[in-house]
């Protein structure tokens, strides 16, 4: 079994250099949420060092809650902000000589697109008409997955090991105070169970393909480390 193991960088966070060494998959932030075409540069040659694939991570426009605030906007513009982003940290990239192999929304955009299937299939077609060999990253079994199926892209089922789940296989809110999991033991164990059962999502039983950790876990190094260590 091969999986992927992602961090959402370029956040502004202040630990990337500590955490790239560890994963295989940066989703980097477009300034939307986080982020300028300064941090999206570095960030990309910082991948690059490493060897680590390089995605867009786009966000509502949401600096001040970090992207974490639902929003809704005509789906003319979600396409729109979609594209804007991607083709920003594309043209970041090309100048840096590697390319963009995947796009993974970010925050309230990736738990709406989860449920809702319009904004879904508008994720979709959005990076389908960027570019169609891109692969669409989302929570594991959902109405994102099932959007880029239907758009003809490549998708990854994602799982999140250091975040606990509802029993319909969506993710807690983190206004819950249980909704993220604590020492980097437990995240470890957690990304074991995912690997070996997958996500239980709507009644279904999800393979997951990629892991996500997220770099403003307080102890978001660890968590890579030991992870990394385990896989």
């Amino acid at each position: 079994m091969n999986i992927d193991l992602n961090c959402d960088m370029g956040e502004n966070i202040g630990n990337d250099e500590l955490i790239m060494p560890f994963i295989a998959s940066a989703n980097i932030a477009c300034g939307y949420h986080a982020g300028n075409a300064k941090t999206m540069r570095d960030t990309v040659r910082l991948a690059k060092k490493f060897g680590v694939k390089i995605g867009a991570h786009p966000s509502w426009l949401d600096v001040e809650g970090f992207g974490r605030r639902e929003m809704n906007l005509p789906l003319e513009e979600v396409e729109a902000l979609i594209l804007d982003q991607v083709s920003a940290l594309a043209a970041i990239a090309e100048a840096e000589g590697v390319a963009l192999t995947h796009v993974k929304p970010h925050g309230a955009l990736y738990n709406q697109a989860a449920r809702e299937s319009p904004l879904a299939q508008t994720v979709a077609r959005a990076v389908k008409m960027f570019k169609g060999d891109l692969i669409l990253v989302g929570l594991a079994g959902s109405r994102l997955i099932e959007a880029g199926v239907e758009a003809g892209l490549r998708v990854a089922n994602e799982g999140f090991p250091d975040r606990n789940y509802n029993p319909d296989g969506t993710l807690i809110s983190r206004k819950e105070p249980h909704a993220i999991v604590d020492s980097p033991e437990a995240v470890a164990n957690h990304a074991l169970e995912l690997i070996r059962d997958g996500v239980l999502f709507e009644g279904r039983r999800v393979r997951v393909d990629t892991l996500c950790l997220h770099g403003d876990h307080p102890r978001a190094v660890e968590n890579a480390e030991l992870i990394r260590r385990i896989l």
